[in-house]
C-alpha cells in the first residue's frame, strides 16, 4: 500500500487588525511568544531606506491592546530589520543590523545583538561579526543560534554563509552557500529529526528564491527555485515534511504580503492578507491552533504594523 500524501493545509483569516501606525514610516516586524505575553519588533524611521532607523517593540497579553517596552537607537546609524528570538536559559534575544552612514554617505554596517529577561529591560546591544556582514535572522536549535549573513563582495558578487554560535555573539563559518543572483535575507528551520530547511531571497537572475535542505553537520544543501520572489523570507515547519512559507510576493501583478506551500517546487499562494504596496516582512508563530501573523503594509496609506490570526486546518 502507498503512503498517504500529506494533506495540503488550509488557511482561513481569523482577524488583521492595524497594532501600530504613529511612527512615519513602520516596517521590518518580528514577533515572538515569550513569558506568556507577544513582544512584536519593528523598524520606525521617516522611510523604508531612509533616516536613522529605530527599533521599537511592543508587548500585549492578549494580542489585542498593545503597549511600547523598549524603543533602540544608535546616534549615527540605521538600525534595522530587527529578529526576536528565546535563546537557551530563556532570555529573548534582539538582532538587527545597524548601517552607519555620514551626511548621506554609507560607511559600512554590522550586526547587533542585546538580551533581555523580562522583554522591557535590556542589556547595551553588543556590535557583532565583520564590517560588511549583515546577520539577518538566527534560530536556535539544541542549544545553538544558527543564521545566515550576506556579504556584498562587489557591485554584482553577493555571498551568503551558514553561521552557527553558542551564545550568539562569537560565530564559525559551517558552509558557504553556493547561490547565485545576489542572494541576501535568509531563514532557517530545524525539524525535529534535525533536517534544515532554509530559503534565501535573491536579487539577480530570474529573481526567484531559493529553497535549500540539509542534514547535520550542515555543509551541504540540496536547492531548489521557489518559483518566485519573496522579500522579507519567513517559513513555519509543518508535519509531514510541508513547510508554510510568508513574504511579500507578487500576486496578480501587484506587491502583497502572501503565506504560501511549495507545490512540485512551486510556490502555491494558500492566502493573501490585506496588504499592497511597501509590504511584507512577516513574523510568523504557531500558538493554539492558529498562526499569528506580524507584517507591514501600506495599503491604508503609510506603512504600518498588522497583526493577523490564521486558522490553518
Amino acid at each position: 500500500m502507498s503512503a498517504a500524501l500529506p494533506r495540503k493545509p488550509r488557511l482561513r483569516l481569523l482577524s488583521v487588525r492595524t497594532i501600530w501606525s504613529e511612527g512615519r514610516h513602520n516596517a521590518f516586524t518580528d514577533l515572538v511568544r515569550f513569558q506568556g505575553k507577544w513582544l512584536c519588533a519593528f523598524r520606525e524611521a521617516s522611510g523604508h531606506a531612509r533616516g536613522s532607523g529605530k527599533i521599537r517593540i511592543l508587548a500585549s497579553d492578549d494580542g489585542v491592546d498593545w503597549r511600547t517596552v523598549h524603543l533602540a537607537s544608535e546616534r549615527g546609524i540605521d538600525l534595522r530589520d530587527p529578529k526576536l528570538s528565546v535563546a537557551p536559559g530563556g532570555r529573548l534575544m534582539l538582532l538587527a543590523g545597524g548601517t552607519r552612514f555620514r551626511e548621506g554617505l554609507y560607511l559600512g554596517r554590522q550586526p547587533r545583538v542585546a538580551f533581555s529577561t523580562d522583554g522591557e529591560r535590556w542589556e547595551p546591544a553588543r556590535v557583532i561579526l565583520s564590517d560588511g556582514d549583515w546577520l539577518w535572522r538566527v534560530t536556535w536549535f539544541r542549544g545553538r543560534a544558527y543564521g545566515v549573513t550576506y556579504r556584498l563582495e562587489s557591485r554584482d558578487v553577493w555571498t551568503v554563509t551558514l553561521l552557527e554560535s553558542e551564545d550568539a555573539i562569537a560565530y564559525r563559518e559551517l558552509a558557504a552557500l553556493r547561490v547565485d543572483g545576489k542572494p541576501n535575507e535568509a531563514t532557517i528551520r530545524f525539524r525535529d529529526d534535525g533536517e534544515a530547511v532554509l530559503v534565501v531571497r535573491r536579487e539577480g537572475g530570474d529573481g526567484a528564491a531559493w529553497v535549500g535542505s540539509s542534514r547535520p553537520p550542515y555543509r551541504r544543501f540540496r536547492w531548489h527555485s521557489f518559483g518566485c520572489g519573496v522579500g522579507g523570507p519567513n517559513l513555519l515547519l509543518l508535519p509531514a515534511a510541508g513547510a508554510l512559507f510568508g513574504g511579500r510576493m507578487i500576486v496578480d501583478g501587484e506587491a502583497r504580503m502572501v503565506l504560501a506551500e511549495e507545490s512540485r517546487r512551486r510556490a502555491s499562494p494558500l492566502l493573501v492578507l490585506p496588504s499592497g504596496g511597501d509590504c511584507g516582512y512577516p513574523g510568523m508563530v504557531s500558538f493554539r491552533g492558529a498562526v499569528w501573523v506580524s507584517y507591514y503594509s501600506s495599503h491604508e496609506g503609510k506603512a504600518s504594523i498588522y497583526l493577523a490570526r490564521v486558522h490553518m486546518e
